[in-house]
């Protein structure tokens, strides 16, 4: 087991893009490089625990590149989208953050605990759970409120209508951020929830372009 360390909302080393959200966590337990944690331009990457087998080859168009020039990748380390956002960032030596919905002792899914391994030995894991505590249901929609709060903006590959990637997308616009999302095949469940999106006011994305040239327009408002 990695030696962790622990971050409380006071400490110089605290995310500041998470000290902007109004029910930030006070504490993070966090393994690996805490660098990170103030790095920019940094995107949360969510979607579907079912992705579609087109899934990886929208990562290698809308990931790839970004982590190209630098992006840090944010995710939840769960099933599905989140396990391949980590997986093309660390395939790219990029650098990537999980977040996880439980303690560090309670690795969930434990398919993931080697994955686990990697991102702290080459990136970052954090979590606002002491690591003695398992993961419960309710843990995941509010870690996701951390995932969306990292990244200047959230960008969703797959989602199906009432999928929980759309927690993660309500907590990103009620922060402010930029949400993006990934069109599809009408006959695809697992794009509706996208469609949903746009309709509602997402970012439409066609390529990686779209999201960096959106990053230079507000990183130029912003300094």
């Amino acid at each position: 087991m990695e030696k962790f360390k622990i971050i409380t909302i006071v400490d110089e080393s605290y995310p500041p893009m998470l000290n902007t959200i109004k029910d930030a966590p006070i504490v993070l337990y966090a393994i690996g490089d805490l660098t990170l944690l103030s790095y920019s331009p940094a995107l949360s990457v969510i979607g579907t625990r079912k992705p579609t087998m087109e899934a990886s080859q929208k990562m290698e168009i809308f990931v790839k590149p970004l982590v190209k020039e630098k992006w840090v990748i944010v995710s939840g380390m769960a099933m599905g989208i989140d396990s391949l956002a980590h997986k093309i960032t660390l395939g790219h030596n990029g650098k990537t953050i999980a977040v996880l919905g439980g303690g560090f002792h309670h690795i969930y899914p434990k398919q993931n605990i080697s994955l686990f391994h990697q991102i702290a030995k080459h990136g970052l894991v954090l979590s606002e759970y002491p690591p003695d505590l398992s993961p419960a249901r309710y843990h995941f929609p509010e870690r996701n409120r951390i995932i969306s709060g990292l990244g200047f903006g959230t960008l969703v590959i797959e989602a199906t209508e009432r999928s929980g990637t759309l927690i993660t997308v309500e907590q990103a616009l009620d922060q402010g951020r930029e949400v993006f999302a990934v069109p599809g095949s009408p006959l695809q469940p697992q794009t509706k929830g996208c469609h949903q999106m746009i309709q509602d006011g997402a970012k439409l994305v066609h390529e990686a372009v779209d999201i960096l040239e959106e990053w230079d327009v507000i990183s130029k408002l912003t300094t």
